[in-house]
């Protein structure tokens, strides 16, 4: 009884949890997360007794949790046997949406991406019309490869998503598209598909991505910066991401770079729009020929006339870098990050001008430091970024101690006791209030 006592205080669970549950979820996160794989060494993170430990992994190994492995490295005795999680006991579904694209992909239960897909979409088309070709692609991957019934969607959005007040509670998601306002997407999306579905921003995804398995793997404070249409950071300090009090962190590109907002000045739009001026009066002669030969200018464009040395081009780009890195060395400053990535269709597009200007801007600004070691960096992931991060995202909350000693007892979160109470209440809410049409506008 005392040792189940001190596996409750390790997952720091108020003590009306069951200590069986609670010694599981521990005993499952050491091994998921090799931090302990023999009994020996389970024994001690623990500090749970060998006949406790002994019976925990019996019980998930029954439950398809957990397998025996190879032999360890011998230290003296008989070589140890390794406990392995069992990551393809599931699978993870995810997706990226974004203004003119989306990218879906499978995970196993680590997070690793197991496969992905891209293609061109327009959110303007409505939440019916994304929904259904969410729901396509996701069912034509889980036949094409095979993998198991999938345990949760991991699912990135354009601009800030709330908090969710509970664990499986949906939240309004794109409402500030009339065609979205009022239809129910998280809630629909996860009744199709029987599981929990966990959503974030796009850039806090790619952020996670970034931590995960791009330039800031093994670091745990990073500043990724998405560049496009819109602006926007995401925090990863001291391992953990920020989302701030309603999820709404990191929205950079409403500060302010002297008069104007940073978005008016540095996003792709306004790239764009400075080019076409450029082109109309000849500042840029390759920019006026691509200009009259396209009928239209796009910041893929002015990024192209750089690398071919347009001096207009190359100048913009760079002026736009120095906006970003002032908006971003107060951050710096703040955060005093390891690493800056800079990601999104701006930074693919702007070349080394793009790169040293924001790199010019952090380093004049920041506190020597701050800035000595830091490093600021192109992402190398592109878009899979957020197909990545989505899926970490789920991890997270699948294995959280609160979340997993609510189901790891039925081998499943699928048969969480709250989640199927979840399903029940939207079977009675979607039934009785029908999802709005694609195209038409909520009252």
């Amino acid at each position: 009884m005392a040792e189940e006592k001190t596996a409750l205080r390790s997952v720091g669970r108020p003590r009306s949890v069951d200590a069986a549950q609670a010694s599981l979820a521990l005993l499952l996160n050491l091994v998921r997360t090799e931090t302990a794989t023999t009994r020996q060494e389970l024994e001690r993170s623990s500090e749970l007794g060998r006949a406790v430990v002994a019976d925990r992994l019996a019980t998930m190994i029954e439950l398809g949790l957990l397998k025996e492995g190879e032999l360890g490295q011998a230290t003296g005795g008989r070589a140890p046997r390794q406990m392995r999680f069992r990551q393809d006991a599931g699978s993870l579904l995810v997706s990226a949406i974004d203004q003119s694209s989306i990218a879906l992909g499978i995970a196993d239960l680590n997070g690793q991406l197991l496969v992905e897909h891209h293609e061109a979409a327009q959110l303007n088309e409505g939440p019916e019309v994304i929904l259904d070709r969410l729901a396509t692609i996701f069912d034509w991957l889980l036949e094409e490869t095979e993998k198991p019934a999938p345990w949760g969607i991991g699912l990135a959005l354009p601009g800030p998503i709330e908090k969710s007040p509970t664990e499986f509670e949906a939240v309004p998601v794109l409402q500030s598209l009339q065609s979205w306002h009022g239809f129910p997407f998280l809630e629909r999306l996860s009744m199709r598909f029987g599981v929990p579905i966990f959503a974030r921003s796009g850039v806090q995804t790619m952020t996670m991505g970034e931590a995960k398995a791009g330039g800031g793997r093994g670091l745990s404070d990073i500043i990724y910066v998405k560049l496009g249409r819109s602006i926007s950071a995401g925090l990863i300090s001291e391992g953990q991401l920020h989302r701030g009090a309603q999820g709404a962190a990191g929205m950079i590109g409403h500060s302010r770079v002297g008069d104007d907002l940073l978005e008016a000045l540095a996003g792709a739009d306004a790239i764009a729009r400075d080019g076409m001026a450029a082109a109309a009066d000849g500042r840029s002669p390759y920019l006026a020929q691509t200009l009259s030969r396209r009928g239209e200018l796009s910041v893929v464009d002015i990024g192209h006339a750089a690398q071919l040395g347009d001096l207009f081009c190359v100048d913009l780009l760079g002026r736009c870098g120095r906006f970003v890195g002032e908006a971003l060395a107060p951050l710096t400053n703040l955060i005093n990050p390891a690493l800056i990535v800079i990601g999104g269709v701006v930074a693919e597009s702007g070349g080394d001008s793009l790169l040293a200007g924001i790199r010019e801007a952090v380093y004049r600004q920041s506190h020597p430091m701050v800035s000595r070691d830091l490093q600021i960096m192109r992402s190398q992931m592109g878009a899979s970024s957020g197909l990545v991060g989505a899926a970490q995202v789920v991890v997270e909350e699948l294995f959280a101690p609160p979340m997993l000693q609510g189901w790891i007892g039925q081998g499943s979160p699928l048969r969480h006791p709250e989640f199927q109470k979840s399903l029940e209440r939207l079977t009675e809410t979607l039934a009785a209030k029908p999802a709005p049409q694609a195209g038409r506008v909520a009252p």
